[in-house]
This record gives structure tokens, C-alpha cells and sequence, in this order.
């Protein structure tokens, strides 16, 4: 995300936020913050609130994403012109760095956008940072509006140690979903037609090699792009059930498997076999993209929120599919939700910044999203458009919702997992890990949080 996708934080924020989960061991928690319970009287009428400043921090800075909050500020605004948004919007990765310490300072804002991870949102709930937001869910009907599918991205336990389940933290505007963008007229140079299925892509890609194309772009300078290309091999290749453990950091699973050893292996084979552009760990993730916006490369794998940048450069030439691993299957990828809209726990307008973030949610909203390129979580056929890389992606998020699996990133498994897995894929792509290393790294982690719990 973040990009708009969920990505690996870096070290500054695992750093910060050891700090937190030192202090707050499962059990010991700071006091759950104050907030309505279910059934109390909830105020929603925003034009009682009187003259009143409401302080979002969002990292919706690329072009659609921007335009799309602009205009569901001033759209609040002018309904409600008792209330004046002082945004501050910033990069995933700025946010990441910054989040933490406003909201623990004196003069944090209302409502944030959180990383639903352990490690952003699972330590700021367990901090005590963020409200529940179960008795404005009741009040608005949120439960009603959004899938538990959908919901429980944004739920954990008031504790913070069970994720995927509990009270609700937050609420996405968007869908996301990572797949691969492709250019067609490079495809139709080379012969080719869409790949139905895991097995067919990684025909094209060789084809595409033996012509002298550079099958796969991939820009891994921040370490967490390479998740979004492990992601759906790891989905063509481990049961769904397996990888959301993984994932959501609960119990019950292993990295150390035959089938998460063979994707761990495609990956490093397909380094090896020079079907990424040189370099990867070396270039950055925005080069990466808009080389295909230039005429080089035939695939790019990464996430929905790309396509949008991608059309305004490529028009009709980029498109966008999911393999399944068998043909006519519903493939099982990586993706979920945009970050959260939460709020935070010293907020002094609390029924404001609820009725704010169901006003960015409702059914006017997602066709505002839709409009300005991007992916309603809620609803998304409804929006889909006639032709172009929108309608590809959002006929894919609706047919691995439907038929296949939305599997979780893999970063949101544990407080320290976003570094694990960046670090063990730039190694496992310049050749200092092996498969088995790989995944023993990363059962390290996953076991040394589980079994801790």
C-alpha cells in the first residue's frame, strides 16, 4: 500500500515499536482505551458538534488515491461546514515512520491510516492507542456493510494477541489485490496468449527469455516488493489454509514444508535464470514499474493499486490477470484491504471521527473510488469499468473473492516479520540463502512469536 499495498516496514518502526511490545506482553497490556460500548448513545449528528477541526493523517499520495480524498474532504466539508479536515498525508513509508510517535505524543491526530499488521496496528491496539470502534459499528450499521471476509482485516483481540478476530479497529476504503501486469502488444510480438493458469505463466516467461525480453521487472531496494512476487507463488504452490496462518501470525502452521521450500526455490530460480532485469536488490520499486510504462520488460507483479499509474502511461496496451495454479480454478493470491481509517485513542471528538470515516465508506464513496481509479472494497462488480487494466483488476478481485482465496501479506504475521521477510528475500535473491535457509529464517520468527504468545 504504499505503495498503497501492505508493505514491510522498515527497521526505524520495528525499532519504535519493540519499545511498546516490551512494555506490554500479552496480558499485561496498557488499559484498553474509553470507548462507547455496545448499545451506548453514540451522537451522529455532526452538525451538533459545533465549530470543530478534525486532524486525519492518511498516506493517499499517489494520483487517483489523492484525488479521491480531496474530494471526500470537501464533500464532508461542504455537508458538514461546521467542521474544517486538517490533513496530512503522507508516503506508507514516511507514515510508518511517524505514526507511532504522534500517537503517543499530546497532540495526536483523530483519526489515522494503520497498517493492519502486528507490528502497526496489533501494537497500537495492544498500546492502547486506538478505540474499538464496536459501538459505532452497531450505530452505523458497519457490521451490515462490509463482509466478515473483509472485517476482520481490521480486527483483533482488545489485547492484541489474536488477529483476525475480536473487536473492530478500523475500516478499509479499498480492495487490494497482487497479480501481474503485463504489456499486450509485447505479449502479441512474442506470440502469446494470456496464461490461464500458474503453469502457463511460467511457460511465457521462458519464452519471453529465449526472445531476448526481460520476462519479469522487479525493483527490490526496499526489500518488501519481493513479497509481492513470493506472495502469489507461495499461493500457486502451499494450501491457502496454511499460508493465512502464516499470515494473520496464529498457530498452527510451518514454514518449514516441501511446498513453501518450492516457492522459496522458483524465486531464486527465476533470478538465477535471468528472468528479472538486473540488479533487483539494487533498483528501486518505482523504476521497476515504469519501465514497463517504457517499452521494456513483458510482466510486472504487483499490486492493484499500481494499475492506475500504469493505464495513464500505457492506456490500453497494460493488462492485468491472476493464475490460478489450474486452469478454470479460482486462484489463491495475496491482497486484502487498504490501510484502515482508525481512531485514535486521545482523540477529543471521537463520534466526529467515526462519522468520518463512515462518511469516506458508504456507497457514495465507493463510486468516488471507483471514479477516480480505485478499487472499491465494497460492491466492486458494481463499479467495474467497460474496458482497461480497472476492468482486468476489478474482475480478478471479484473472482478470487468469489471463487479462489484473498490470502494475507505475509508481513503482518509477527512484530518483526516485515524485516525477516525483506531480509531473507534480498538474500534468497542474490544467492545467500538457500530454500531451506529461507524458510528456516522465517520459521524462526513465526514460531519464536507463536509459541510465545
Amino acid at each position: 500500500m504504499f505503495p498503497r499495498g501492505k508493505t514491510f516496514t522498515g527497521t526505524l518502526i520495528a525499532a519504535a515499536l519493540a519499545l511498546t511490545l516490551a512494555a506490554c506482553t500479552p496480558g499485561s497490556e496498557a488499559p484498553a482505551p474509553s470507548a462507547p460500548a455496545t448499545g451506548a448513545a453514540i451522537n451522529k449528528d455532526v452538525a451538533s458538534m459545533g465549530d470543530v477541526t478534525l486532524t486525519v493523517w492518511d498516506q493517499e499520495v499517489r494520483g487517483g488515491q489523492n484525488e479521491q480524498m480531496t474530494k471526500l474532504n470537501a464533500a464532508f466539508e461542504a455537508k458538514y461546514p461546521n467542521v474544517s479536515i486538517k490533513r496530512n498525508s503522507q508516503s506508507f513509508e514516511d507514515l510508518g515512520k511517524t505514526l507511532r510517535l504522534a500517537l503517543s505524543g499530546t497532540d495526536a491526530p483523530d483519526v489515522v491510516q494503520a497498517n493492519n499488521a502486528r507490528n502497526t496496528m496489533g501494537a497500537f491496539v495492544k498500546a492502547g492507542q486506538l478505540l474499538p470502534l464496536d459501538g459505532w459499528a452497531d450505530a452505523y450499521g458497519w457490521n451490515e456493510r462490509y463482509p466478515a471476509s473483509v472485517l476482520k482485516y481490521s480486527q483483533y483481540s482488545t489485547d492484541g494477541t489474536t488477529f483476525g478476530s475480536g473487536s473492530i479497529y478500523g475500516l478499509p476504503q479499498v480492495g487490494e489485490i497482487v497479480g501481474v501486469f503485463y504489456s499486450k502488444k509485447k505479449l502479441e510480438s512474442l506470440d502469446l496468449t494470456l496464461p490461464a493458469d500458474w503453469a502457463g505463466f511460467e511457460s511465457a516467461i521462458v519464452t519471453a527469455k529465449e526472445a531476448g525480453e526481460t520476462p519479469l521487472l522487479l525493483g527490490n531496494i526496499e526489500k518488501w516488493p519481493a513479497g509481492h512476487v513470493f506472495g502469489p507463488i507461495q499461493g500457486a504452490k502451499v494450501p491457502p489454509e496454511q499460508i493465512e496462518k502464516l499470515g494473520f501470525g496464529n498457530a498452527g502452521a510451518s514454514w518449514i514444508t516441501p511446498e513453501n521450500q518450492a516457492a522459496a526455490q522458483t524465486l531464486a530460480d527465476w533470478n538465477a535464470k535471468g528472468y528479472f532485469n538486473k540488479g533487483v536488490n539494487g533498483t528501486e520499486y518505482d523504476a521497476a514499474w515504469q519501465k514497463l510504462t517504457k517499452g521494456e520488460g513483458v510482466f510486472l507483479m504487483g499490486g492493484s493499486w499500481m494499475a492506475a499509474d500504469l493505464a495513464d502511461a500505457m492506456g490500453e496496451d497494460v493488462g492485468f490477470f491472476v493464475p490460478p495454479a489450474t486452469a478454470g480454478d479460482g486462484a489463491q493470491t495475496t491482497g486484502g484491504t487498504g490501510l484502515p481509517f482508525t481512531v485514535t485513542a486521545k482523540t477529543k471528538n471521537p463520534d466526529l471521527a467515526a462519522a468520518y470515516i463512515d462518511f469516506i465508506t458508504n456507497d457514495e464513496a465507493m463510486g468516488i473510488l471507483a471514479d477516480t481509479g480505485n478499487l472499491p472494497v465494497l460492491n466492486t462488480s458494481t463499479y467495474a469499468p467497460e474496458t482497461g487494466a480497472l476492468k482486468d483488476v476489478f474482475t480478478a478481485f471479484e473472482s478470487v473473492t468469489t471463487d479462489g482465496v484473498l490470502l494475507p501479506y505475509l508481513d503482518y504475521a509477527t512484530p518483526t516479520m516485515g524485516d525477516t521477510l525483506g531480509d531473507s528475500l534480498q538474500g534468497l535473491l542474490e544467492g545467500k540463502l538457500d530454500a531451506p535457509a529461507f524458510t528456516e529464517a522465517m520459521e524462526a520468527d513465526y514460531a519464536g512469536f507463536t509459541q510465545g504468545k
